[in-house]
């Protein structure tokens, strides 16, 4: 007997695009930008069966066709869920601004003794921001004893601490404080240092120098993540730009600068068109030439001749304009004082300083004299620098050539990206 031939069954298919409609009664133009047809596609399956019989006395054969499942249902392929017509999507909605510009997110801002009168300033500019408190107690030992208000209450929460690493005595205290914080489940944790301290004198040049800045970026670098991943760290005009590659992958710096806030006051004087901009050395011209790309500029040298470095005039002229003396930081300030001096032997009409960072150990802002009203070679008209170093601010606040500009607008406005 011959072998039946192999069974064939032929599929029939048909794929029929339908229209698909979504129901809505409205039929503006901005549910039409959510409308997303999608086509609908019936798939119909038979199977088609011929059997083969064989007659042996007459050696005769036929064949007979089967149909199989003729009445099998269509498979529909349905549409995604589709997006309501009502407006976008609730993630696209929450990251939105509401209708008076304010930022949806909300802040719980902590600070320490040293940084309370900047965080209410900070908080003053956003009603999104709110202060909370920490007890800073300290046992009979001298450790600290502290304690975090209304743990429970800030689970889920964008939460903030504005730190002051003023003096090596209070870091490890301030350290217990941010390393607590992210683990109380909040939502974010970011961490303002307005000043990083460390490395601003240290010379890397001989073996067995420590860079304390290298330490500090590493222990900051191991804050706990929080629920919303690493820590965001603020930090204003570090002192070495080769300092931020020192934080590790595990937080995110963000490095802002105080010179918007000088050009900002520079606008406001009544010879804002006679500034000359004054560098004390290539290190600051470096750093914030392109910022201040605007005004005409000076650009100062340290040199040395013999046991004494000296300031020495290396390109512009400030002959009858008003010189603004531009750094990040200042100490001692025996730079700034041989760089007014210079300046004015060249013919400056009016001298003035800017610093982000206003350190002046020992009390040495007493250096600093007021001009009296043009005298460029005996003083300085201004002096600003910003509340950075709170201990700096109480004690120069109210007295002539200072004036503090406060970074507690660019704060807030980073606590809220």
């Amino acid at each position: 007997m011959a072998a039946a031939p192999p069974l064939r069954i032929p599929l029939a298919k048909s794929l029929k695009p339908t229209s698909f409609s979504m129901s809505s009664s409205s039929s503006s133009a901005s549910a039409s930008a959510w409308r997303e047809p999608f086509p609908s596609y019936k798939l119909g399956c038979s199977c088609r069966c011929e059997v083969k019989s064989f007659d042996h006395h007459h050696h005769s054969q036929s064949w007979t066709t089967v149909d199989r499942f003729p009445d099998l249902d269509p498979i529909t392929i349905l549409p995604a869920p589709s997006r309501s017509l009502a407006g976008p999507p609730a993630s696209v909605a929450a990251s939105a601004r509401d209708s008076s510009g304010e930022s949806s997110k909300k802040v719980c801002l902590f600070y320490c003794a040293e940084t309370k009168p900047l965080a209410e300033r900070v908080a003053a500019r956003s009603d999104a921001i709110e202060l909370r408190s920490i007890n800073w107690r300290k046992f009979a030992d001298g450790f600290p004893d502290l304690f975090i208000h209304n743990a429970h209450g800030i689970r889920g929460q964008h939460v903030a601490f504005l730190a002051s690493f003023s003096s090596p005595g209070v870091i490890f205290e301030q350290l217990s404080i941010i390393y607590a914080l992210p683990k109380l489940f909040v939502s974010s944790f970011t961490l303002v240092l307005p000043f990083f301290p460390t490395g601003t004198s240290e010379r890397m040049e001989d073996e067995g120098d420590v860079a304390t800045a290298f330490t500090l970026a590493r222990i900051l670098s191991n804050v706990p993540i929080s629920r919303g991943g690493p820590t965001n760290l603020v930090i204003f005009d570090i002192h070495a730009l080769p300092e931020r590659f020192y934080f590790g992958d595990n937080i995110l710096p963000c490095f802002e600068s105080g010179i918007p806030l000088l050009k900002n006051r520079l606008q406001q004087l009544p010879d804002s068109d006679n500034i000359s901009i004054a560098f004390p050395d290539d290190g600051s011209w470096k750093r914030f030439h392109k910022q201040l790309q605007h005004f005409p500029m000076i650009v100062c040298a340290k040199v040395r001749e013999g046991d004494r470095r000296i300031v020495r005039l290396k390109e512009g002229d400030p002959k009858g304009r008003h010189v603004v003396i531009v750094d990040d930081l200042v100490q001692s300030g025996g730079t700034l004082v041989e760089c007014q001096k210079l300046l004015a032997a060249h013919g400056a009409e009016k001298i003035s300083a800017y610093v982000t960072h206003g350190i002046f150990p020992k009390r040495s802002w007493e250096r600093f004299e007021h001009d009296n009203g043009g005298n460029p070679e005996n003083g300085l008209t201004y002096f600003w620098i910003t509340d950075s170093c709170p201990q700096t601010v109480n004690e120069v606040l109210n007295r002539p050539p200072f004036e503090v500009l406060s970074l507690a607008g660019s704060i807030a406005a980073s606590l809220l990206i």
